[in-house]
């Protein structure tokens, strides 16, 4: 597998995910690890429910999130690997210690087919191959619901999730760090983490990529969110 990515990277050299320049390894660039978005301080973390909280590295918006919609609808798979190390160091620096299982929010089937992959689940899995783990499958989403995204109002967004997941065995006592993309009003993550909860699960903690601002203030929402 090493020689195999060694062949990859030599004539598909890895890029920065957020500019599209050639980077050394499978990361971000140093230009934009400078000027991304970061969240910071009381930013990173936000409270979703009583018993879910939810990290997130960058804001959506800018650069971020125009390689974010690259990686999630442009086929840019090749970012997954940059974005997956996004993933765990805010998930390590946020929650270390507090999950000993990895899982993802699932795309439906039309979408998979249509995307051909799921985009989280490839970050989900780089995140774990840089702690020489795998990521479990614990959920599933067999039916397709309208995109979040088409939804501004936080009801309407909690009935549009309210029940399209399902838990696979794995769950019971486990402590799980749930993996998403982008979060807006939460309620895909706290939809899945209670149906990961209902199977057993001791605990969720959340990561995203991404996070849009609560207040308002993020001048670029709209398409792909959530």
């Amino acid at each position: 597998m090493k020689f195999k990515k060694v062949v990859l990277d030599l004539f598909f050299p890895p890029k920065c995910p957020f500019c599209g320049k050639i980077t050394k390894g499978h990361t971000v660039c140093p230009v934009c690890w400078k000027t991304l978005p970061w969240t910071e301080g009381t930013e990173v973390v936000r409270k979703l429910s009583a018993d879910v909280v939810c990290a997130a590295p960058l804001w959506y918006e800018d650069a971020a999130r125009a390689g974010l919609l690259r990686y999630k609808f442009d086929g840019g798979v090749a970012a997954a690997d940059a974005l997956g190390e996004l993933a765990a160091r805010c998930a390590a620096e946020e929650f270390s210690g507090e999950f000993d299982t990895v899982t993802w929010v699932p795309v439906g089937p039309k979408r998979l087919k249509k995307r051909g992959y799921d985009q989280t689940r490839l970050v989900a899995e780089a995140a774990c191959r840089l702690w020489e783990t795998d990521a479990a499958q614990l959920l599933r989403k067999p039916l397709d619901n309208p995109p979040q995204s088409r939804l501004k109002d936080a009801a309407a967004r909690r009935a549009n999730v309210l029940g399209v997941y399902e838990a696979l065995p794995g769950a019971e006592g486990k402590h799980i760090l749930l993996v998403d993309d982008i979060i807006t009003s939460g309620a895909t993550l706290l939809e899945c983490a209670r149906t990961l909860m209902d199977a057993g699960a001791a605990s969720v903690r959340c990561v995203t990529l991404a996070a849009v601002r609560s207040d308002g203030r993020d001048g670029n929402r709209k398409n792909g969110a959530e």
